[in-house]
């Protein structure tokens, strides 16, 4: 008798109707032979990978996806409560048995003439209690190598399946890649993710924001835990103590440059144990304890060089066995080699564009698509923490939240209690710039980095929040970061990168009562005396305006907050309410 898993496989062969189906083992032999499928099979854009320099870029491949399917498609994923109200203002929501219709009805026959990859997988150490079980089946070997470098798959994973019915299920299928023809559809009710008409990592990698974030927040919200879009990491100190903290920050702020900092500040040294989830439980302690639910890193490449972050650049140029994935990057012609707009060195001679044209700087055109990216084993890392492999995590000491903003923010902020820092996450926001919108300045609210990725109703996950708080005995104690205060000719005040390790080192003396803090009506801030400056000159001016709070410039500020909770107001707990209108009162 077929197991639930199984089972289900066979649902969905008889929907999808592949030619083959291929079980993936998580075998040394089977990335290679996945790897050969993909170098030979064609589909729209050519082959699925092209080999690049193995002396240069060990186990490195190219993947070029469809010029129409080069990101998230946020306008068309839904997260399918049974009502709406359920799903929240912070999602799309379509009624569930019709997305069902739909998708049933775009997935039928979907791979006729393809194979089905069927991939068992775990997010987080199969030994882990915190870890989930997941099936996922796909269309696409681009997309089951990924999972390989992403997540841990393999017979043994299967083994824990057999005898389970409670295993998250995905579907994926590239579709014809019609983006009139494109969804992924969140059923959390469920466990299942469902995907047609994409290849882009973020829609068709399901593991990642899919289930780890969507799916994830909706279990932690009915079982009691945390999914969240945040680093962990760990900071050594002078006598080789080491505390973990994780953070939030949105797009655009250096949450990957964070996770992976080589710090200016002598003595202290960033280890990693995850640049983009962390899955929080409460452990018998009463702390708060992460694990990362992931394997690898599927980064943005432009920007990222040994300049801005070595450690990610020697993570994708480190030959291991599982590959290194570049998908939508340039190729130099010369060197059979990667290139994007911020890695080092001069601009080759000779380049491919991200869809395989020729390029000239003259073009006037981005030679990599800015969202290009790098999937890439987390085992590469030269700083991967010692207790990433860990079953039970890590202990949270410190929870920050980030933002980008130009003013009013200050360059860090500890929350009163744990009710102000839920709160200072849920009105956290980003400014955007013109390059984005056409308009400086505009605040894009994103709370705890999670607008995109909630999969339920936010409010009642600040709800959620909140309760957590109230469940630990050692809560971990709550920031806010802003490394983009800027002057008065718009320059930068702080130097940011390497040197943020000198903020973190008040953080973590706060945390342990090393130091005292100055209190504002945003939160407490370091005395001037008590930021670690070794060896950075910065006037004394500047660094007093970096911790400037004037309430008086914050109305603007409070008004935008109250527009944005507004749609919440039927759910929005008491607690952030009380918040709010204690900072509404502050600026009258």
């Amino acid at each position: 008798m077929a197991s639930a898993a199984e089972q289900w496989v066979q649902d969905q062969e008889r929907l999808a109707k592949p030619d083959r189906v291929y079980w993936c083992d998580g075998s040394d032999g089977e990335a290679w032979r996945l790897l050969e499928i993909g170098l030979s099979e064609e589909r729209l854009m050519g082959p699925v990978f092209q080999q690049l320099n193995q002396k240069t870029w060990p186990t490195a491949y190219l993947h070029r996806s469809n010029p129409n399917d080069v990101a998230r498609t946020e306008k068309v994923t839904f997260v399918c409560h049974p009502t709406k109200e359920a799903s929240g203002p912070n999602n799309n929501w379509m009624e569930p048995e019709k997305a069902k219709a739909l998708m049933s009805k775009l997935s039928d026959g979907c791979m006729a003439g393809r194979t089905m990859y069927v991939i068992p997988y775990m997010m987080g150490h199969p030994d882990s209690p915190y870890a989930k079980a997941c099936m996922m089946v796909t269309d696409s070997c681009y997309v089951a190598i990924s999972m390989r470098v992403m997540t841990r798959i393999g017979t043994d994973i299967f083994e824990k399946l057999r005898n389970r019915e409670d295993f998250i299920k995905g579907f994926h299928s590239i579709g014809t890649l019609d983006p009139d023809r494109r969804y992924v559809m969140h059923f959390p009710e469920e466990g299942l993710v469902w995907a047609v008409g994409s290849g882009y990592g973020g829609n068709a990698l399901l593991g990642k924001k899919c289930v780890s974030l969507r799916i994830g927040s909706f279990l932690g919200y009915k079982q009691g835990w945390l999914a969240e879009h945040m680093v962990i990491m760990g900071i050594e100190d002078l006598h080789g103590k080491k505390t973990y903290i994780t953070a939030a920050l949105p797009s655009a702020c250096g949450k990957t440059n964070l996770a992976m900092m080589e710090s200016a500040l002598p003595g202290y040294r960033v280890w990693t144990l995850g640049d983009d989830i962390a899955w929080l439980n409460i452990g018998p302690d009463g702390r708060l304890w992460a694990i990362n639910p992931e394997a690898g890193y599927f980064g943005v490449a432009p920007g990222t060089s040994m300049k801005t972050n070595p450690n990610m650049m020697k993570t994708i140029k480190r030959g291991a066995f599982n590959p290194t994935l570049f998908t939508n990057v340039a190729l130099d012609t010369d060197r059979n080699e990667p290139w994007w707009e911020g890695i080092d060195g001069p601009v080759p001679e000779n380049l491919l564009d991200w869809q395989g044209h020729p390029w000239t700087p003259s073009l006037g055109t981005k030679a990599a698509h800015p969202n290009s990216r790098f999937t890439a084993s987390i085992i590469n890392s030269p700083m991967l923490d010692a207790e990433a492999a860990n079953p039970r995590g890590v202990p949270i000491s410190a929870i920050i939240f980030g933002g980008r903003r130009t003013q009013l923010i200050p360059l860090v902020t500890e929350s009163f209690n744990w009710a102000h820092g839920v709160f200072m996450g849920a009105r956290m926001g980003s400014e955007t710039t013109a390059a984005a919108t056409g308009q400086v300045g505009v605040v894009r609210r994103d709370p705890m980095a999670m607008l995109p990725f909630c999969g339920y109703n936010m409010a009642d996950y600040w709800r959620h929040y909140l309760n957590m708080g109230n469940r630990m005995s050692r809560p971990p104690r709550i920031f806010s970061v802003n490394w983009f205060r800027v002057d008065d000719r718009g320059k930068f005040i702080w130097p940011g990168f390497g040197d943020n390790m000198r903020v973190l080192k008040w953080v973590i003396d706060r945390v342990t009562g090393a130091v005292p803090a100055r209190e504002t009506p945003a939160g407490l801030v370091p005395r001037i005396e008590d930021l670690d400056m070794t060896g950075l000159v910065l006037p004394k001016e500047d660094l007093e305006r970096l911790f400037t709070v004037n309430m008086k410039d914050w109305r603007p500020e409070v008004d935008s907050v109250r527009d944005f909770l507004k749609p919440y107001k039927g759910r929005l707990p008491a607690e952030i309410r009380e918040q709010y209108e204690k900072l509404e009162r502050q600026v009258r």
